[in-house]
């Protein structure tokens, strides 16, 4: 009766015993991964600016304040004023901007924010990503530059005004440029959105 030797398999292998070819390459890996933390003070500077900015609205509101208790000719004191309204509205239109890049940003490229027990959460954080910020931002510079192009038109009838139509044209052209970026940016995202829906209905 002839005996047959069966060969054991090899034991699976263990964390432990990766070569240390996997272990300089998890360390590697970690270390990128990690970096993105190098972004969060990044961020605290942006929260620095914001304030500045809540600064800066106060300011504008007080000289505005002051234009209208000054008195004065009625169309001069309307057109300041309107022009402070439209700077106060920039001024928030801004801290918008910083606000979705701040928590837009850092939920994209750092980590998750937790906020499953905020009932205040905002709604579109709720579906952010990097082409949804990119479309947001680009929506809000649109909303910055309409803001500068309507105050220009408005001083233009003031007769201290001294920006040169060059200068106006460059406005224009600088606002259509952020027209079509936004237009650009929404349709690259659909086609990215309609061949990641195309995959999944594949699989």
């Amino acid at each position: 009766m002839s005996s047959h030797t069966h060969s054991q398999p090899p034991p699976p292998e263990t964390e432990g015993d990766a070569p240390d070819a996997s272990l300089l390459e998890r360390a590697v890996e970690g270390s990128i991964f990690s970096s993105r933390w190098l972004q969060a003070p990044l961020y605290l500077g942006l929260i620095v600016a914001q304030m500045v900015y809540v600064c800066q609205f106060f300011a504008e509101l007080w000289h505005m304040l002051h234009v209208f208790l000054a008195g004065g000719d009625v169309e001069t004191v309307s057109t300041h004023i309107m022009i402070g309204v439209l700077g106060l509205i920039d001024v928030v239109m801004v801290a918008n901007l910083v606000i979705m890049v701040v928590i837009g940003g850092y939920e994209t490229f750092v980590s998750r924010l937790d906020l499953s027990g905020k009932a205040d959460k905002p709604e579109w954080l709720s579906h952010v990503n990097a082409g949804v910020l990119k479309i947001k931002l680009g929506t809000a510079l649109i909303s910055i530059s309409s803001i500068h192009l309507l105050k220009t038109f408005i001083q233009v009838r003031e007769p201290t005004f001294k920006i040169v139509n060059e200068a106006i044209a460059w406005q224009v052209g600088i606002h259509t440029i952020f027209l079509l970026s936004a237009l650009v940016l929404a349709w690259t995202d659909r086609i990215m959105m309609n061949g990641v829906h195309a995959d999944a209905k594949k699989h």
